[in-house]
């Protein structure tokens, strides 16, 4: 039987990396260029009454996971163009429990999302492709966590994201036998 904690972290709990190098940083970009497409199978043939089914008990169900996603990477790419173009910017954080429950996610179709996510994980990816040494080190400060955070362990943070919201749909459709 799964526990709550394999449920909820389907490939663990995210882990910050120490340090970074090119072959980690490669790997990371990869994981959020391939995110989308490795969501497309795990929502495939699912039907509005499947969308709408948690992922866990008090958990999001899958509609809300993917917009979430969506809602997520944008907010980050945003945060990179920042790091990027300002000196240590301070970046806005938003309540996510609060925005899975805006009209938004519960009437728009999850294609939407994806769609979305196809076309801005290419930009991102490109984006991060683009980047020189110096360009890694650039930071942006988080109010929340009162840090400055390095766009290097960004970029790792949602490589893992990705993955993990991912692995939350597949993983609730294996156990559902859909």
């Amino acid at each position: 039987m799964d526990t709550l904690e394999q449920i909820k972290y389907p490939i663990g709990r995210y882990k910050a990396p120490a340090d970074y190098t090119p072959q980690l940083i490669n790997g990371w970009v990869s994981a959020i260029e391939a995110m989308p497409s490795w969501l497309d199978p795990c929502i495939e043939n699912l039907d509005e009454a499947q969308l709408e089914v948690p992922y866990r008990d008090g958990g999001w169900n899958s509609r809300q996971v993917i917009h979430h996603i969506a809602d997520s990477h944008m907010n980050a790419y945003i945060r990179l163009k920042l790091a990027l173009t300002e000196d240590n910017p301070t970046i806005k954080p938003y309540d996510e429990n609060l925005w899975s429950e805006l009209q938004d996610v519960a009437t728009v179709p999850v294609n939407i999302s994806i769609t979305l996510l196809h076309a801005l994980h290419r930009r991102w990816a490109a984006l991060l492709r683009s980047m020189d040494e110096e360009d890694w080190k650039r930071t942006y400060f988080h109010p929340e966590q009162n840090k400055s955070v390095p766009v290097w362990q960004m970029t790792a943070l949602y490589a893992w994201h990705g993955r993990h919201h991912m692995e939350q749909i597949r993983s609730l459709r294996e156990r559902m036998g859909w």
